[in-house]
């Protein structure tokens, strides 16, 4: 069962939904970036340059063993799921945003993410030959994050009707396959989950805050508008786990490097929820302060 479902059944629910996102794309989303520079700019800078570094810290304090090391920074280098979009308009972000965001980043990936991973194996297991992304392995990656994309982008395409009808099925299928290939997953793999959970839940719990810190802090630091803020906060906090392990089970064929994404992937609702409720609260109160404020000036 778990051979099944790292072969077939990972692959095939990263596909359906990166072919979900792919079908709500089009050449305008990539061309907006250039409508937004600045936010787009600050947004890539943290997810490119910040959040490696970030991690590589927290590997270091937390004193991993070497695979894990090597999986959080996997995890670290990819991009942002399309769970960042819906938690990007449930707390009132800039979802056009999120989406050229989201766009980008999944092209980016293609070229950091092997990069990434290829500079922590070399740093944490020095001469393991094994587990690099080397050419053929980098193609999968290609093959794994934008093909599909691009599959869904040309059917909307050729077939806007077809695609706004098939958008909602794909996305709801794409959640249903994904919560039952992960469970599937987690359970046929319950035995080292649970030996390396608590040393993973603290690491993993913290770097999602800091992610999401990063991506709501660092634009409001230079003038991002509080709309633009949010959603670069969700898009830098909220990463593609399911990438991550499919690249770490299917790719590069150790269940142990996914762990922490694996680990990742079921903490990050609940702390992404609580960083929205947080920033909503916060606009709440610099509300009540500034009604609060209008009789005494007055």
């Amino acid at each position: 069962m778990g051979s099944a479902l790292t072969t077939i059944g990972l692959p095939v629910a990263l596909g359906i939904i990166m072919f979900g996102l792919g079908l709500s794309l089009t050449a305008g989303d990539f061309s907006r970036v250039a409508k937004q520079p600045k936010a787009v700019f600050i947004a890539l800078v943290c997810q490119l340059l910040i959040l490696p570094f970030v991690c590589f810290g927290l590997v270091l304090a937390f004193q991993l063993p070497p695979v894990q090391a090597v999986g959080m920074l996997l995890l670290a280098a990819a991009p942002g799921g399309t769970t960042a979009n819906l938690y990007s308009h449930l707390f009132r972000g800039d979802v056009a945003l999120n989406i050229s965001l989201t766009a980008l980043n999944s092209v980016i990936a293609v070229i950091t993410l092997p990069l990434i991973t290829n500079l922590a194996i070399a740093y944490f297991m020095p001469g393991n030959t094994s587990l690099g992304l080397q050419l053929s392995k980098t193609v999968e990656v290609f093959v794994i994050v934008l093909a599909p994309v691009v599959l869904g982008m040309l059917v909307r395409r050729w077939r806007t009707g077809f695609a706004d009808a098939m958008d909602k099925p794909v996305r709801i299928a794409s959640i249903v396959i994904l919560i039952v290939v992960i469970a599937g997953s987690i359970i046929s793999n319950s035995d080292i989950l649970l030996a390396n959970l608590g040393q993973l839940a603290g690491i993993t719990t913290l770097f999602c805050l800091l992610s999401l810190s990063v991506g709501f802090f660092v634009p409001r630091l230079f003038r991002v508008g509080r709309r633009q803020a949010v959603a670069s906060a969700f898009e830098i906090g909220i990463h593609n786990a399911t990438l991550a392990i499919v690249i770490a089970q299917t790719v590069l064929g150790s269940v142990e490097l996914s762990l922490p994404a694996a680990v990742y992937g079921v903490l990050m609702f609940f702390i992404a929820l609580a960083f929205g409720l947080g920033l909503r609260l916060s606009d709440r109160s610099r509300a009540d302060d500034a009604a609060a404020a209008v009789p005494a000036s007055a």
